[in-house]
């Protein structure tokens, strides 16, 4: 018997959190967090991490779990989640997942069984150097023409993802490509069910993002990303490169106004959301539920429940 899985998706700002808790007290659940920067600790305001009374007594997992300079894998993601579904369906419990990463939920619950090939170092460095000289474009071309499949699904600006792409073929003499559908092979063991919190008018998405944008300024977000720099906390490449943190350090840097970086983390943040969006479209068996088409929370708590419970 399939292991029960529930994942509430969707772009950033739609009330994931609330209702993934909301429904963890209903149904007797804990939630799993898939989000690729709640993972770092110290990364509270600008990650919107729920806070104790926000979690009202359910237990969340995948939060704080590593030092933000650690690199931190969609791989290693999944082999710790994967553990806690065991852990939470052993007690009796339902995992119940919530975030806007995608690609981790992805990899879960399609049970993707990732590439053994190893790290080279030595080639990552020359093509980083290659990128650093010639651009992420050069680099770019080189994969279309050794996985044109992989690169398809890439963006060109995805430096990381380009160079992991290359260093798969490298090492193995196999295509990501390859890999990826041979993972596929593999029947999840889980009985999914999904529910994306979407928007028929993208404008009401856009302003509760702006105005999460200006809370979490409120609540102290400049004196967080000064802290980390200030206490000589490395962050990692992945944590370096999460929305708000990395406008909020040029800022500090002298390299733009605070206006000028708030502006830019609004439009960060709309254009993530609109990516989000694109990916989970995608699901053909996920529940969608139009936040702008309800009345009260109460309604989406209630939908959610009887997609749930149905």
């Amino acid at each position: 018997m399939k292991t029960k899985v529930v994942a509430v998706v969707g772009p950033t700002a739609s009330g994931k959190t609330a209702l993934s808790i909301e429904l963890a007290k209903k149904l007797n659940g804990e939630i799993i967090s898939c989000d690729s920067m709640q993972i770092y600790k110290y990364m509270d305001i600008g990650t919107a991490k729920p806070t104790v009374q926000e979690m009202d007594g359910v237990v969340h997992h995948m939060i704080d779990i590593v030092e933000p300079d650690v690199e931190f894998s969609c791989a290693d993601y999944a082999c710790i989640a994967k553990e806690k579904i065991n852990e939470i369906s052993a007690k009796g419990m339902l995992p119940i997942f919530c975030g806007g990463t995608g690609l981790y939920v992805d990899h879960v619950i399609s049970n993707t069984e990732f590439s053994d090939a190893g790290r080279d170092d030595g080639y990552r460095a020359f093509l980083e150097q290659k990128i650093a000289d010639e651009g992420v474009d050069v680099v770019f071309d080189l994969l279309k023409k050794i996985d044109p499949i992989s690169a398809s699904s890439i963006h060109p600006n995805n430096k990381k993802r380009v160079i992991r792409a290359l260093e798969i073929y490298h090492t193995t003499g196999r295509t990501k490509s390859e890999w990826d559908k041979e993972s596929k092979n593999t029947e999840s063991p889980y009985d999914v069910k999904m529910i994306c919190l979407d928007f028929r008018d993208r404008e009401v998405l856009y302003d509760r993002i702006n105005k999460r944008v200006d809370i979490m300024l409120e609540m102290g977000l400049v004196d967080e990303v000064r802290s980390l720099l200030e206490q000589g906390i490395e962050l990692s490449s992945t944590a370096r490169q999460g929305i708000g943190y990395k406008e909020i350090i040029e800022y500090i840097n002298g390299n733009m106004t605070l206006d000028e970086s708030i502006e830019l983390i609004k439009k960060g943040t709309r254009n993530y959301a609109k990516r989000q969006l694109t990916w989970f479209r995608r699901y053909e068996s996920c529940h969608h539920i139009y936040v702008d088409e309800c009345e009260n929370f109460n309604e989406i708590v209630n939908i959610a429940k009887n997609i749930l419970c149905d």
